[in-house]
């Protein structure tokens, strides 16, 4: 359900031209910077949120984190790191 959610949003977002923020906060109204250059989106009705470092002038995508809204609410969005757990 999420990975779905996920590459919908993934797919909306790369079809766009997004020139800055304000931008893309007209398709996706929810969205909210948190630093810098940092965004966070709510994916699947806010059940999920997702972290993610866009770079527009070169259309640049580089998530950082990805998890419940309730594991969202323990991190510090303006530090964490993306990590791999396998």
């Amino acid at each position: 359900m999420a990975q779905n959610a996920l590459l919908e949003w993934y797919h909306e977002l790369i079809k766009k031209e997004y020139k800055n923020f304000n931008q893309l906060k007209a398709d996706y109204p929810n969205a909210s910077i948190v630093s810098d250059d940092r965004v966070v989106f709510n994916i699947l009705g806010n059940k999920f949120r997702l972290v993610v470092r866009l770079v527009f002038e070169f259309k640049t995508i580089h998530v950082k984190w990805f998890g419940t809204h309730a594991q969202y609410d323990k991190i510090d969005v303006t530090k964490i790191k993306f990590i791999q757990k396998i």
